[in-house]
């Protein structure tokens, strides 16, 4: 599986040119195209500004001595590659599984072209066995998991050390067992009307590009 994720990585990095500002995302098969840029920036004199995602992309992108910027501090990014937890027929897709999906939807929204890297088991035909993350304040939280527990919605507090994972942006998780998403933009659109709720792990309709890295090779799927 691990090679998978570095093959669809590295595939991905070959879309990067010279002067783009470049989304680093965040997670395992993101990691490896964040290693793959720095190397470029080291063997090949790459020069892009990097824009990250996570405090933990942010460490890997110093560790690599990527330039970068914060994203106030740039009106357009050319490109950015992020990983999903799950893709969809229709190039919706889960993300937050690496506790990130604030400040990914922050980056991706003003990115001219967007890819997402992942292997084979992520593409599903339908959303929602992977647990949707929902990313809410802490004021409110407890009453906000009642409302989703009386809907149905299975939610679960994400648990790090034993404590309410705080994430970046120092809010909570709740994750939402769902099973089956019939209706990834209605369930979006619910969600972003719910006061309490910061953003939330659907990415409908924002991807320009799937990388699938599968044991026959890396197909490269383009958004209608």
């Amino acid at each position: 599986m691990e090679a998978l994720k570095k093959m669809a990585g590295v595939t991905a990095a070959q879309y990067v040119k010279d002067g783009m500002t470049v989304g680093l995302g965040t997670g395992s098969t993101a990691y490896y195209f964040v290693e793959e840029i720095g190397r470029r920036v080291k063997e090949e004199g790459l020069t892009i500004v990097g824009v990250t995602t996570s405090s933990v992309t942010t460490k890997q992108a110093q560790g690599l001595e990527i330039p970068l910027k914060s994203v106030d501090e740039i009106d357009s990014i050319d490109l950015t590659v992020d990983g999903a937890d799950e893709v969809d027929k229709n190039f919706n897709g889960i993300k937050g599984g690496g506790a990130a999906l604030l400040m990914e939807k922050i980056v991706a929204t003003p990115t001219k072209e967007y890819i997402w890297v992942v292997d084979e088991s992520k593409m599903v035909e339908h959303l929602g066995a992977f647990k949707l993350p929902v990313e809410v304040v802490q004021y409110g939280a407890e009453r906000l998991f009642r409302v989703f527990e009386k809907a149905g919605y299975q939610p679960s507090f994400r648990i790090k050390n034993g404590e309410k994972l705080v994430t970046d942006m120092q809010n909570f998780i709740i994750d939402l067992d769902l099973k089956c998403i019939e209706n990834p933009l209605e369930f979006g659109r619910m969600l972003d009307e719910t006061v309490g709720v910061v953003e939330h792990g659907l990415f409908n309709g924002m991807v320009d590009k799937v990388i699938v890295a599968g044991k026959a090779g890396v197909t490269v799927l383009e958004a209608l």
